[in-house]
């Protein structure tokens, strides 16, 4: 069993500030730091750290922010032997975080564009795996991805993060598409339905998870529909929460767990990392998230 993340991998640099500035206007900070960050990096952290076995493929530059966009996987145990080094800067995010936790975020994609389906080996997809795949990397290379892992039997959950046009075919081919409210709202006015779980499911046929933050998430799949409330959370700094959600429910899904369970799981994880600084650096580990399923 493993959590296979094809992906993008970022180095975050991060400005708290009082408030978020408008258009035009400066706001100034104390300080500033560097952390890992990236959808594809924070999830396979996440993943990681849950407990699963996680392999991530992906690419940076050779520039002095790959290590810092990779860290927080090194640190975690994720298998980066598929990681390619590329002649382009690494991907790189500005992210301002206000006085609340609500962020900002300017993301340059740089090595990212570079990732290739070819990275992945043949014997890394099959009905053991489970493919995690973002939208910061080339849509291309998911579509020729994702053809080889259904031909493979691996199952295949797609976080539509951030949004953007998908060939429809190849989100037929999904086994689960994950997207949050303003995800879901982009998605369902391109398919003429309404954004909800239930009507995204029937327009593409596909399980679909909707979440929506402090409301908590919906699924919809064949068997019906699910609720999971949100865990009660101080949040400190809302940036990588999506990633930690899916990222957990990933290595949840892998262990074997039902669809309902993994998604509280999830949602613990996340309540968690929205209570930390930072994006990877903030994912809890399986212990810490069993601690606050056990307390709820």
């Amino acid at each position: 069993m493993s959590v296979l993340v094809f992906g993008s991998a970022n180095a975050d640099l991060i400005f708290p500030t009082p408030t978020l500035p408008a258009p035009g206007e400066t706001v100034l900070g104390e300080s500033w730091r560097a952390s890992p960050g990236g959808k594809g990096a924070n999830q396979a952290t996440a993943a990681a750290r849950a407990g699963a076995r996680t392999h991530f493929i992906g690419a940076v530059g050779t520039d002095s922010l790959a290590e810092v966009a990779l860290s927080g996987m090194a640190a975690a145990g994720v298998d980066l032997s598929g990681l390619a080094r590329v002649g382009v800067a690494t991907g790189a995010a500005a992210i301002c975080v206000d006085a609340r936790g609500a962020n900002q975020i300017s993301v340059a994609s740089g090595a990212n564009m570079a990732v290739r389906a070819t990275q992945v080996a043949d014997a890394e997809l099959g009905p053991d795996t489970v493919l995690l795949l973002q939208m910061e990397v080339p849509v291309e290379e998911m579509v020729a991805l994702v053809a080889r892992a259904r031909a493979a039997g691996a199952r295949i959950i797609l976080n539509l993060a951030p949004p953007a046009p998908v060939p429809e075919a190849m989100l037929r081919q999904i086994d689960l598409l994950v997207a949050n409210e303003h995800e879901a709202a982009w998605l369902a006015a391109s398919l003429g339905v309404a954004p909800e779980a239930a009507a995204l499911r029937g327009a593409l046929g596909i399980d679909v998870v909707v979440t929506r933050g402090e409301q908590g998430s919906e699924a919809a799949t064949a068997t019906g529909t699910h609720h999971q409330p949100a865990f009660q959370a101080l949040a400190v700094d809302t940036t990588g929460a999506g990633d930690c959600w899916c990222g957990t429910l990933a290595a949840a899904l892998d262990a074997g767990e039902d669809l309902p369970t993994a998604m509280r799981r999830a949602s613990a994880a996340a309540a968690i990392a929205v209570g930390r600084e930072g994006a990877a650096v903030a994912m809890p580990t399986a212990t810490e998230t069993e601690a606050l399923l056990a307390s709820a």
